[in-house]
């Protein structure tokens, strides 16, 4: 029992064996048959979680401001906000936040009513 199981893990079966297809049918059924929250793999939609409440602030994902001019995204942040929680907010402060290869992360969104 021992010797099969370190023959598994070493993969000690010659090509074509009923052995070698048998482990290759396993680890193909794990790969394509494991469901992605096992793994918390899940495809990014800007829908779902691209505007985040924070205390005090918003936090705006960058493929809903990057493509703007930098002189407009302050009222294009304030018409997604207003879109998305149908109240009228001022922006107040528009702040990117770049990683340490400056490459934008997002942004923090201040505003008031």
């Amino acid at each position: 029992m021992l010797s099969g199981l370190k023959r598994v893990l070493l993969w000690d079966f010659p090509r074509a064996s009923w052995q070698y297809d048998v482990i290759v049918a396993v680890i193909l059924l794990f790969i394509f048959g494991t469901p992605r929250a096992w793994f918390r793999d899940q495809p990014r939609t800007p829908q779902s979680s691209a505007i985040s409440l924070m205390p005090g602030s918003y936090w705006l994902e960058p493929e809903l401001l990057g493509n703007t001019p930098e002189d407009q995204r302050a009222a294009q942040a304030a018409s997604i906000l207003q879109a998305r929680y149908k109240k009228h907010q001022t922006v107040t402060q528009l702040q990117p936040i770049y990683n340490s290869e400056q490459e934008l992360m997002g942004f923090i969104v201040f505003t008031r009513p």
